[in-house]
């Protein structure tokens, strides 16, 4: 899973990738490479069960995560979108767009006024008129090639690419358009932008703490508009709480009024958007969180702990973690009958512990 990480200079966006990334090394704002980082989920479940089986090691859950360069002023001063930057962002699964919304005089926003409707909707439409462009070019190549080959493939992509295009001309992105799976599937290689799961997470300042609520609604109108969900962060003070140790962050956020660090809220929105949740695997070797898909059987989740265990599965040993914790070992969760073995339709749920029985 790849989130790419999208904003105007001075956003705050490098900085937030440095506490994501948590490194001594950290990137430059301005720098023009994208950076990468292969980030741990934080997960307190996997945590306890670690304390409880004091395994040799313990394996979260990852995701990768990109700073892509942000955007600079060109000569005529106005805001330079450029193929690269298009590209970079293609490669994601998921975007994330940096706003600012502090004020600091001693850093100029490139567009000379802070305005984060104004910069949300100048990303939304640039990415809006590339999958324009590209829908628009490949209509005319379908057409094309339908003359020649009547390729019934073909005929099937046409009328969906159509209804792609009269979307997006009516300046609608294409992640609100209502699409079912074979037709998210038959897009999937595109890589359309306005089609990607977003997340707005605008940077304040820490005077805007106590009336943080009264500045979200000022902007709760662009979620439905971009079918997006919104996060509030403060860059300076989450930088800070990222040198700390977990006892001093508890201390730091409660005199702050943080409830919750922006690490925990872009990582879990990450897995909302994208439609993903763990399940652990537990024992004297490792404790680990596994990254699947809702909705996943249990014959799909055994195939990715191993790819044998998906063709010899022969059933699931399955204990949620909640009722885990609630008897506290899995022979009380027998008597209990909160243990069972489940068959290979069984749909797994986010936080099941599983033991997976194969030949």
């Amino acid at each position: 899973m790849q989130i790419g990480l999208v904003g105007l200079q001075f956003s705050g966006k490098t900085t937030l990738f440095n506490i994501l990334s948590n490194k001594e090394t950290h990137s430059q704002t301005g720098q023009e490479e994208a950076s990468i980082e292969v980030v741990k989920v934080p997960d307190l479940r996997l945590d306890n069960l670690t304390r409880i089986f004091q395994p040799k090691k313990q394996i979260n859950a990852t995701i990768e995560i990109f700073d892509i360069p942000g955007l600079r002023m060109s000569d005529d001063n106005r805001v330079k979108i450029t193929s690269s930057f298009l590209n970079n962002v293609r490669n994601n699964d998921a975007l994330f767009y940096i706003v600012r919304a502090f004020k600091d005089e001693s850093v100029s926003h490139p567009m000379s006024s802070i305005d984060p409707i104004r910069d949300i909707a100048f990303l939304e439409t640039e990415f809006l008129l590339s999958d324009l462009a590209f829908l628009e070019n490949r209509i005319d190549k379908l057409n094309r090639d339908i003359q020649k080959s009547k390729d019934e493939k073909l005929k099937r992509e046409l009328p969906l690419i159509q209804k792609c295009m009269e979307h997006c001309e009516k300046e609608l992105p294409l992640r609100s358009l209502k699409l079912d799976d074979n037709e998210l599937k038959l897009l999937s290689g595109y890589q359309l932008l306005t089609l990607k799961p977003l997340v707005i997470a605008i940077n304040y300042d820490e005077k805007s703490i106590p009336s943080i609520e009264s500045e979200l609604a000022n902007v709760n109108s662009i979620k439905e508009k971009y079918f997006a969900s919104i996060i509030p962060f403060f860059a300076k003070i989450e930088l800070e709480l990222s040198q700390l140790s977990l006892s001093d962050q508890e201390v730091f956020m409660k005199d702050y009024g943080i409830k919750e660090s922006a690490l925990t809220q872009i990582l879990r929105t990450s897995y909302e958007i994208l439609g993903l949740q763990s399940f652990f695997t537990v024992g004297e070797d490792e404790c680990r969180a596994w990254t699947i898909k809702k909705n996943y059987n249990a014959q799909q989740a055994a195939g990715v702990i191993h790819t044998d265990f998906f063709s010899r599965f022969i059933r699931a040993e399955v204990v949620h973690y909640e009722d885990f914790i609630l008897h506290g070992s899995f022979n009380k969760c027998k008597d209990a009958g909160a243990w069972r073995l489940e068959g290979k339709e069984y749909i797994v749920q986010d936080g099941d512990i599983i033991s997976i029985r194969h030949n």
